[in-house]
């Protein structure tokens, strides 16, 4: 009769959360850990962006926020003002303008898809610098890849799924 009681009681407990994570019976390696820091020797954080055929590496480290590209600052490397805006969106929501200084190596694709995987690097560097501008990032969508890529050329085909034009004499 007692162990029933003992067990109704256990019962209201986890109704109420009254649980503690001892009391649970997992592990302590099992327990949900916080994310810790990503930082190198030099204070930097390091991520991949990717957009497209682009692929970016970004450091992020405190500083005046300059953004360098490809040894190139981001006035003259990203010339339209769109681009720059692209760029820039992680820190936005992030609420860090002019905290983090940028450099950026990018190869592959066009103008539009490194502005892109740059953003992508941004965004994970800043989650990696700072754990808990993750969720705000996630919630902007900027975490995820997007991995949408131009599709192939078929044979018989003028491009992808464009076919010749019929003629009928």
């Amino acid at each position: 009769m007692a162990e029933e009681k003992q067990g109704l009681q256990d019962l209201k407990d986890i109704a109420t959360g009254a649980v503690s994570a001892g009391d649970t019976g997992l592990a302590e390696a099992d327990a949900p850990t916080e994310r810790q820091p990503e930082i190198d020797a030099q204070g930097r954080a390091y991520a991949t962006g990717k957009r497209k055929d682009a692929v970016a590496r970004v450091w992020i480290k405190p500083g005046s926020g300059r953004v360098t590209v490809n040894g190139r600052d981001q006035e003259v490397y990203f010339a339209r003002p769109t681009l720059r805006l692209i760029v820039d969106q992680p820190f936005q929501v992030a609420g860090r303008q002019n905290q983090f200084d940028v450099i950026a190596t990018v190869s592959g694709g066009g103008l539009s898809g490194q502005a892109g995987a740059v953003k992508h690097g941004i965004a994970q560097a800043l989650s990696r610098y700072e754990p808990a501008l993750r969720s705000p990032l996630k919630a902007a969508g900027f975490l995820t890849r997007d991995s949408r890529v131009v599709e192939r050329k078929k044979y018989g085909r003028k491009k992808a799924r464009r076919s010749f034009q019929f003629s009928k004499r």
